[in-house]
């Protein structure tokens, strides 16, 4: 749809962010979009994928979807998601993954816009299960910057795979810092604290 990349080139040119990015997603991801401390995290993930040429899907809980807006936030290319019921979630998303030639999927670990404990794992069970690389989305208000980070190709080793994301987000700063959860899953509990 050609009105999308228009529409991302107009909010780039009135944003006091710029992208700094790597090179465009070739294929299907799983990408991440950190630090999520705001609702605008949203406009700048879609944003940022439009003007890279390509609609993403995204997770959101089930009340978003409820009318007046429901059709709106389906068209932008969101998945509802009942938190009470999770439990098939990631099936579902790896069937739907499976079922496209270009599937990017975009997840916020850490699932709410304020501090907390742990990252969700469901984003690294989707990216094992159905094959796909992870891509490292940012928004980082200290450089007033935004983009697409490194490609990690996930080993299986949890730990080893969430150093590299630690490593990468470690200076990135969100639009409200103090509610930026680390990088850090429940898989990882026996492993003392990484901050």
């Amino acid at each position: 749809m050609i009105v999308r990349p228009l529409l991302a080139r107009a909010y780039w040119a009135l944003s006091r962010y710029r992208v700094v990015s790597e090179p465009p997603l070739d294929g299907s991801a799983v990408l991440i979009g950190a630090p999520h401390t705001s609702n605008w995290d949203f406009v700048f993930m879609l944003a940022l994928s439009w003007g890279q040429g390509f609609a993403p899907r995204w997770l959101g809980k089930h009340t978003l979807f409820k009318p007046p807006f429901g059709r709106v936030m389906r068209a932008l290319g969101g998945i509802p998601v009942n938190r009470a019921n999770p439990g098939r979630l990631v099936d579902e998303v790896v069937a739907l993954a499976h079922g496209q030639e270009r599937f990017i999927l975009v997840v916020t670990p850490e699932g709410t816009r304020h501090r907390g404990k742990l990252w969700k794992s469901g984003f690294y069970r989707i990216a094992r299960d159905a094959n796909l690389p992870v891509v490292l989305g940012y928004v980082d208000s200290a450089t007033k910057t935004a983009g697409f980070g490194p490609t990690i190709h996930l080993t299986g080793d949890v730990t080893a795979d969430m150093d590299k994301f630690r490593a990468f987000y470690a200076d990135k700063r969100g639009i409200n810092p103090d509610d930026f959860t680390p990088p850090r899953l429940r898989e990882e509990q026996a492993r003392p604290e990484v901050e």
